[in-house]
């Protein structure tokens, strides 16, 4: 049974003294906007989906390399486990998306190489054979905004010791010795996201695996400390979950979020506020009403 009705839902964490997520284009600083607005990407939120989801031991095929389920040194390599041999595009799509949650939760790309180096013709052109290559894309039914920040956020950049002399008689260093290390001093974020039903009854995606996803988004940034982001530096501080009562949804996405207002304040009783008519309190059925959930 795929997914019963639309679903929108909306994070709200807090950053306090790290950098959530670097971009290795300007030096790993913590990604802004023109507006001095800070930014996560959502393929940042989908790792860490996608690692707290390992942690309950459903299936994942996009594995992080520190903390892998199997002993695939690959992307193609765990997928040749599972597909190989399997012939027809349909069949393929049935079997991934019956094997992983993240496909059949947020879609991938399967690339096939034609034998011989020759390129294959477009999906739906034949039917796949071994001596033609071709790409099959799965939509997901899942997707996954960037978040930003409520206010401005500064950034702070520290000169750090990277490394210490290990070779000769120690008194020459290497010429990467020096670095710098980048932190957000503080920031509140929030990134919405969408399940829709149309595209789950294509992958499978079902009300238990919307359980799955909702069971994990309080709790993405447990287990996922480093030196950049030390334990306790990033927390969830609500979810917000709006579950339609259709197929097709109550409202348009756009609007639900819309709906909501994040303040950047410390006060959790100030921190979300709701359109009129449009929040907890709302029982007039013309309306998702919103379920809030607490971060651990």
């Amino acid at each position: 049974m795929s997914l019963s009705n639309k679903i929108d839902f909306a994070v709200v964490f807090k950053v306090v003294n790290a950098n959530p997520n670097g971009d290795p284009l300007n030096g790993n600083r913590p990604r802004i906007t023109y507006e001095g607005l800070g930014e996560l990407s959502d393929v940042c939120l989908k790792r860490k989906i996608r690692n707290r989801l390992m942690e309950d031991k459903h299936g994942i095929f996009v594995q992080s390399d520190d903390n892998k389920m199997d002993d695939h040194a690959s992307l193609r390599s765990r997928a040749d486990a599972v597909l190989s041999g399997i012939k027809t595009p349909d069949e393929i799509v049935r079997k991934a998306c019956a094997t992983w949650l993240d496909v059949r939760a947020f879609g991938q790309l399967f690339a096939f190489k034609a034998s011989g180096g020759k390129k294959g013709k477009a999906k739906g052109e034949e039917e796949m054979g071994d001596d033609k290559g071709v790409s099959i894309g799965i939509r997901g039914p899942v997707s996954v905004q960037s978040a930003f920040s409520r206010s401005r956020i500064d950034v702070t950049s520290t000169q750090i010791t990277k490394s210490v002399s290990s070779e000769g008689d120690g008194t020459k260093r290497g010429s990467d010795t020096m670095g710098m290390k980048h932190r957000v001093d503080r920031g509140v974020y929030v990134f919405f996201g969408s399940m829709n039903p149309q595209l789950a009854v294509k992958t499978g995606f079902s009300n238990e695996d919307s359980a799955a996803i909702k069971s994990v988004l309080p709790r993405i940034f447990e287990n996922d400390a480093s030196s950049a982001r030390p334990e306790g530096s990033m927390e969830v501080l609500k979810v917000v979950w709006w579950q339609h009562n259709c197929p097709s949804g109550q409202a348009s996405s756009a609007k639900v979020h819309r709906s909501l207002t994040v303040n950047d304040t410390d006060d959790p009783a100030n921190l979300l506020s709701f359109e009129s008519g449009k929040g907890p309190a709302d029982s007039a059925g013309n309306w998702p009403k919103p379920e809030i959930i607490d971060g651990v």
